[in-house]
């Protein structure tokens, strides 16, 4: 007979800090959605420049279809930093950032500064979720990418989990978990995704695997990073050929009925910070509808249709 027995995720009680939530439709708010039905109490790291908008948004109800939860109830956040994680401390600000009006009125929002702050008011966390990349040049080929570009998005999509996780790593309690997002970029070719952005995201899965050597050692937390699928996020815009990707996804994945939804990679964020998952360490984990598993596109037209 089969049991009625649930295998709940249950994350009350724990402290979640998620560093790149700047609207209502990325992987981060699906991430922060996750945590926040599952009991954890979520904090933000919301990049400066859009740091004013997000919460006048917030604040002014823009948001509260999105931040409905289950029961009925609405998504909170226990606190929202001001956060560039591009700088470590004030000494790595340039001059022309720091007199940036973008800037203006905000104060301690450099890594170091930011950890400091959340373990003045919080203590103790358990989940660091990295959910940031910037590159300036992305629409443009590697031949094409200049030095300050490439460097830039390394610095700003993969070295910033790495100073998240030196900076945080301290206040984690034990069993902790951090989890960061990748892209299919990493291992695979993805024509218009430039700029540094696919060496990035290979840097930021082979650190993925060096840091849950070094952090698992040290403080006995878990590193993991979930290759996400196309999603036609705001961010996701700016490389240009989103819906393209989407397409070809729903075309080519073996799941293809429906295109992948940001809550899908939220729930698995969710089962990785949980202890169900506290065996699993080091890990690119994909969700993508499978589309990581093809080898061939079945729409191509130099190939029978197989399907």
């Amino acid at each position: 007979m089969a049991s009625s027995t649930t295998l709940p995720i249950d994350l009350r009680g724990k402290k979640a800090f998620i560093a790149g939530v700047a609207d209502d439709n990325g992987f981060g708010w699906a991430i922060a959605k996750a945590l926040s039905q599952a009991g954890a109490d979520v904090i933000l790291g919301t990049w400066v420049p859009a740091l004013n908008i997000f919460e006048t948004s917030y604040r002014r109800g823009k948001f509260d279809e999105s931040r409905k939860l289950s029961d009925g109830s609405l998504m909170e956040f226990a606190k929202i930093y001001p956060m560039d994680a591009v700088f470590d401390t004030m000494d790595d600000v340039p001059e022309d950032v720091k007199a940036n009006k973008r800037y203006a009125g905000n104060e301690k929002w450099t890594v170091s500064e930011v950890a400091e702050c959340v373990e003045k008011d919080f203590g103790k966390i358990d989940i660091l979720v990295h959910s940031l990349a910037n590159g300036r040049e992305v629409a443009k080929p590697l031949l094409e990418t200049s030095r300050e570009g490439y460097l830039g998005a390394i610095s700003a999509s993969s070295y910033s989990n790495i100073a998240m996780l030196q900076k945080f790593g301290p206040l984690m309690n034990k069993g902790g978990a951090c989890i960061s997002l990748t892209y299919l970029a990493s291992e695979r070719i993805i024509p218009g995704y430039g700029g540094g952005m696919s060496s990035a995201k290979a840097a930021l899965e082979s650190d993925t695997r060096v840091l849950a050597f070094e952090a698992g050692r040290k403080w006995g937390i878990r590193v993991n990073t979930i290759s996400a699928g196309p999603l036609g996020s705001r961010a996701a815009k700016a490389i240009g050929f989103i819906d393209d990707m989407i397409n070809y996804s729903m075309t080519n994945a073996p799941l293809s009925e429906k295109p992948l939804d940001a809550i899908e990679v939220g729930h698995t964020a969710a089962f990785l910070c949980s202890p169900l998952a506290s065996a699993i360490t080091g890990s690119t984990i994909y969700v993508d509808n499978g589309l990581n598993c093809m080898g061939v596109a079945t729409d191509s037209k130099s190939i029978p249709d197989r399907s």
